[in-house]
């Protein structure tokens, strides 16, 4: 595999693989401040040899937040408990991952939902609730709720890019915006959650401009140290157009995305665990992200997501089909998982599917399926 042991240069650093660590929703931060515990599970991926670690996603705002024990950078102390890089020493690489989170795939009932008033998940491009609904907090099925449409879509720009300053103040080496898994961004893009008629919604380009304006605006602050994340198959959160209309929005996105200068792209394929059924039917758009999109990107780096193998992910960086790899899965239960590729060790750790996401709980210990993963003997 000696592809993926190679360096690369991304923006203004040298990453030392091609196998980066994908922003995994973990639910560990009891409050919206990252804690200790954090630290830990991170730093276990670092020294196992991650060439790019990016964090988990981290709320721009408490509006609309799906996730009760997501971290937040929207405060001074939010931004003090994420100055994680520089204690993982100057070898080490992390990705601030930032996302409005909620809007139509929220609920008022979520705990931190409950109160004050300004909590509430108000925002989305159009006044169209998610179907489906099912919320780890909460029992049954209540179903998503209905948002309301935001007059001005450049307050949330606003936020976005004050999280970027945020993210700069804690030390962080860049920002990937978070365009996936039906959030906000990805939200302005579809065609069957945006119904707008003005200029941020209709057309294909319309309804990328929120995207673009927003990379722009972090570009402001990070200059080349920008990086996106899309998933033009859908599914999750109720995702998903017509082929042709995933094309031509998904297509008119990365064109201009690709004059920007970023970083990189992620392009997250298709994955079965996040699609979902509605009347009989899978709700994604299945086909084939890398070789439909990856020609547009001629100046940016191009990572696939999403079920990858090593194997393949030698076989993608050796052909030139992608500059590099994100993996999940396998750094939840390999804390050591690049330095047992590298070694040609088994990846054998059984995932606690039970405790990945933690625990609402009293009393439950919040580093198992964590932080308790064993590394392999060298």
């Amino acid at each position: 595999m000696s592809a993926l042991f190679t360096p690369l240069k991304l923006g203004n650093t040298m990453i030392p693989n091609r196998i980066g660590m994908s922003a995994l929703t973990r639910n560990r931060s009891t409050t919206t401040v990252p804690n200790e515990l954090m630290l830990k599970y991170y730093v276990q991926r670092a020294k196992g040899g991650a060439g790019l670690i990016v964090s988990e996603g981290i709320l721009i705002s408490r509006q609309g937040s799906e996730w009760q024990q997501a971290p937040g950078i929207w405060n001074q102390a939010q931004i003090d408990g994420l100055v994680f890089p520089p204690r993982f020493g100057a070898e080490k690489l992390i990705y601030f991952f930032h996302s409005s989170f909620g809007t139509d795939a929220s609920h008022t009932l979520m705990p931190p939902n409950k109160l004050p008033l300004e909590w509430q998940p108000v925002y989305a491009p159009s006044a169209i609730s998610a179907r489906g609904g099912k919320f780890r907090f909460l029992t049954g099925h209540p179903g998503y709720v209905t948002p309301t449409e935001i007059a001005d879509p450049t307050t949330l720009i606003a936020q976005f890019k004050q999280a970027a300053i945020n993210a700069k103040e804690a030390g962080f080496d860049g920002v990937e915006l978070h365009g996936a898994n039906g959030y906000l961004v990805h939200q302005f893009l579809d065609s069957t959650s945006n119904h707008r008629t003005d200029k941020w919604g209709g057309s294909s380009e319309n309804r990328a401009r929120f995207a673009l304006e927003t990379l722009r605006a972090l570009i402001e602050v990070w200059g080349p140290d920008v990086a996106l994340k899309i998933s033009p198959t859908g599914g999750y959160n109720d995702m998903g157009m017509p082929l042709q209309d995933t094309i031509d929005t998904f297509g008119h996105l990365l064109r201009e995305a690709d004059k920007l200068g970023l970083s990189y792209v992620t392009l997250v394929r298709y994955s079965t665990h996040t699609d979902v059924e509605f009347e009989g039917k899978l709700r994604a758009t299945q086909h084939d992200v890398l070789s439909t999109f990856a020609p547009l990107l001629t100046s940016t780096p191009v990572f696939v997501n999403s079920g990858v193998t090593p194997a393949e992910a030698e076989a993608l960086v050796r052909s030139g089909k992608a500059a590099g790899v994100f993996m999940g899965i396998n750094w939840i239960s390999h804390p050591d998982l690049v330095r047992r590729l590298k070694a040609g060790q088994a990846l054998d750790n059984v995932l606690d599917f039970v405790r990945i996401y933690g625990s609402d709980a009293e009393g439950v210990d919040l580093t198992v399926g964590y932080v308790d993963y064993p590394e392999a003997t060298y």
